[in-house]
């Protein structure tokens, strides 16, 4: 099946932020039901969403690790702490993110992420 444009053009931004292994991986292993997942993600969050004009990668990546932190979802989170040391984002300015999100979240969601971070942190030599 022929992809989309906005496919394609998620699919690059996806790559620089998240990494060609890790994304061209995830397309791989997909069979015709999990590709469904794959195709929506990359043309609406990835096409549509991080490709728009009105915000840098470094300010949605710590939009995302503040909303993850919310939302307790450490799994997503070490994928975007990844991806937030990609676009410029510091390990003082995580740290900064996840105590602020949690404050609303609760402490709870705050731990989860505090974890999950300080795993990826430790694991890309950033600590």
């Amino acid at each position: 099946m022929a992809e989309s444009e906005q496919f394609n053009k998620g699919l690059e931004i996806r790559r620089q932020v998240l990494g060609a292994d890790y994304v061209d991986g995830s397309i791989a292993r997909a069979d015709d039901f999990m590709m469904a997942f794959q195709r929506i993600t990359t043309e609406w969050c990835w096409g549509f969403a991080w490709t728009r004009p009105g915000l840098d990668l470094k300010t949605r990546s710590m939009l995302n690790l503040a909303m993850l932190t919310a939302l307790s979802k450490p799994s997503e989170l070490k994928l975007h702490v990844k991806g937030a040391l990609a676009n410029g984002v510091t390990v003082e300015e995580i740290k900064e993110i996840i105590l602020h999100a949690t404050v609303y979240s609760g402490i709870p969601a705050g731990l989860e992420a505090f974890k999950a971070a300080h795993e990826v942190l430790k694991s890309e030599g950033a600590l």
